[in-house]
């Protein structure tokens, strides 16, 4: 367990610092825009590699016994999770109603698993990820008022309806793979 707990503490961390945009520009100032942003993806994949190792090594420890339903209900809320978050990589009206489809994504995808899960490694990896997703979105919102968007670059172009219909195509292809190889070959837990 303390590995999982290790390998949340080191993904967070460079993802909360993000949110702190004086000291985030102080550091880019320092060292430059790409090792800035090689050392936040060096951190988090080494954050992501604990979780990983930490979670498949955690020992079961009941927490509570989510009712059978729940599990049919987190595989209901995953298609929308999965076409969220690709519609952050392809803008269109999904992107424009839901402003940060990543954060959203994320919120659904860790609530699905909090509720079909009980736990207590299940319960500190997804609600690690729940509790980050509703800070960030704090904070998103914080620096929108304050009139930083938070972009690294030129937008990209939307679409609108054609866009739509690919990031919907793509989820529902990755939600399948998901489903029905990725899940089990991954987590080792199968879904069907």
């Amino acid at each position: 367990m303390l590995l999982l707990v290790l390998g949340l503490l080191v993904f967070f961390a460079p993802h909360v610092f993000t949110t702190m945009r004086d000291s985030r520009a102080a550091l880019i100032a320092r060292i430059g825009e790409g090792p800035y942003k090689g050392l936040y993806s060096l951190v988090s994949a080494a954050g992501l590699a604990l979780i990983v190792f930490g979670w498949s090594r955690a020992p079961f420890v009941p927490v509570w016994q989510p009712p059978v339903g729940m599990r049919h209900l987190a595989m209901a809320l995953m298609l929308p999770a999965l076409v969220m978050v690709v519609a952050a990589y392809v803008p269109g009206r999904i992107k424009t109603a839901l402003k940060h489809p990543m954060l959203a994504g994320i919120k659904l995808w860790a609530t699905a698993h909090l509720l079909a899960n009980g736990d207590l490694a299940g319960m500190l990896l997804f609600g690690s990820f729940l509790a980050f997703g509703v800070y960030d979105r704090i904070a998103v919102k914080r620096r929108a008022q304050h009139g930083d968007s938070g972009g690294s670059g030129p937008p990209i172009p939307n679409r609108g309806l054609r866009n739509d219909v690919v990031a919907i195509v793509i989820g529902v292809v990755v939600y399948l793979a998901i489903l029905f190889w990725l899940h089990e070959a991954v987590i080792r837990r199968p879904l069907l």
